[in-house]
């Protein structure tokens, strides 16, 4: 792409009325912005990003065998009344039709909707099990939106629900989607920092899982096991007596963290209200046991931000990043666009900054958007042979032919 031909544009002002450093540099660089409080729009740039995070989450769900399907947003009352939560839900957005005078509502989740759904297709044991899974926008009447995109009243999230005959099946695929999260958060780049957190379970069971990312900017706190690398929810840490549930190591390190997956044994508290049930190899009928599982892209993207910035911009993870490569052209170089065109061709997603605007506006620019690798042609780097190199992330650059470039980029 084109740098010249992005309508979005940085700025050099911090917004005011933003305190989240990822909100601040997201709309800074341009790839979100704001239109209300809790609420933003994907920009060009931010939008690729999206992507990227959404492509690998849809990847490793679909690896769990999992169908991608996509639910309604707007949600009649009388599913959620089955289920108490018309008037338990303390964010649920509801609204009375001008026209009809019906009662909606707006998604918080989709349980009220995945299990009438799943009702009309599963009737005996060999219908399980099976998972479907969905990456939409919810909406939830958060007191407080704050934190930037960490916390909104309209957000995105990838809800996977699973059906099993048995607990003991759901154990087994719950113990597989753990494993799929850890790998997403891995490819998302924020795996080294993200430990797999025991917290209250609810009317669910004795423990549900989160995912909790360590950042600065988390609203929760945890408690980790570095021999074990998993943590603890400091709602639940004196029932454990401060101690890891796996090894009773009472030597925890405190941290506050991002809550950006959770995973949850439903068993049948929503299949037992909408009576979905299956018939078993003796013809008796069983409620179908649930699971759900999570992960926020909005919190995703956000943390990525929080974890990896300086005080020039965004360092994007190579694997989430909007573009591999910024093209950097300073005097309006004919190798330039040779470059650019040799890139595209080799399957290197590249941003070419194609602008006559000064050098050190494209540099700053370059920093505050955060590209994992900048490339830079000028009479200067032809005359010393070849490109400037710099990885966003160190400070050193290097010379390099052209010739080069891009097989040590596809490395």
């Amino acid at each position: 792409m084109k740098q010249s031909k992005l309508f979005t544009k940085t700025s050099k002002n911090v917004p005011t009325d933003e305190v989240a450093k990822n909100a601040q540099l997201l709309i800074q660089a341009g790839f979100v912005d704001k239109l209300m409080a809790g609420t933003y729009s994907f920009l060009p740039l931010g939008l690729r990003v999206f992507k990227k995070i959404e492509n690998i989450i849809r990847q490793e769900m679909e690896n769990l065998g999992a169908n991608e399907i996509l639910m309604p947003t707007l949600q009649p009352k009388e599913n959620w009344q089955i289920t108490g939560r018309w008037d338990g839900l303390d964010n649920l957005f509801r609204f009375v039709s001008y026209y009809s005078k019906i009662d909606y509502a707006l998604g918080a989740t989709h349980e009220e909707i995945v299990v009438p759904l799943v009702k009309k297709f599963v009737f005996s044991y060999k219908d399980l099990p099976t998972a479907t899974f969905q990456i939409q926008n919810k909406f939830r009447d958060e007191k407080r939106a704050k934190s930037g995109i960490l916390r909104g009243r309209e957000f995105f999230m990838k809800d996977l629900y699973s059906f099993h005959a048995t607990s003991e099946d759901l154990d087994f695929y719950y113990e597989k989607a753990t494993k799929a999260y850890e790998k997403i958060f891995q490819r998302a780049g924020v795996g080294e920092q993200t430990y797999f957190t025991y917290a209250s379970g609810g009317t669910f069971s004795k423990y549900s899982h989160e995912f909790q990312t360590v950042c600065e900017a988390g609203e929760d706190l945890i408690y980790i096991c570095e021999k074990c690398r998993i943590a603890i929810n400091e709602e639940i840490i004196e029932d454990l007596n401060h101690q890891c549930p796996k090894c009773e190591n009472t030597d925890l390190r405190k941290e506050k963290a991002v809550e950006t997956g959770n995973i949850f044994k439903l068993m049948t508290k929503y299949s037992k209200p909408f009576e979905l049930k299956f018939k078993n190899q003796n013809g008796e009928e069983n409620e179908v046991i649930m699971g759900c599982y999570g992960i926020g892209l909005n919190r995703l993207m956000g943390v990525a931000v929080e974890l990896f910035h300086d005080d020039k911009g965004i360092i994007w993870p190579e694997s989430i990043a909007p573009f591999a490569v910024h093209l950097i052209d300073l005097d309006q170089n004919e190798q330039a666009e040779k470059i650019y065109a040799e890139l595209f061709d080799a399957g290197i997603e590249v941003l070419w900054d194609d602008r006559e605007v000064r050098a050190g506006e494209k540099f700053a620019d370059s920093d505050l958007i955060g590209i994992p690798y900048r490339v830079v042609i000028s009479k200067k780097s032809l005359e010393a042979g070849g490109v400037e190199l710099k990885k966003r992330s160190e400070q050193a650059s290097e010379i390099i032919a052209i010739k080069d470039l891009i097989s040590l980029l596809k490395k």
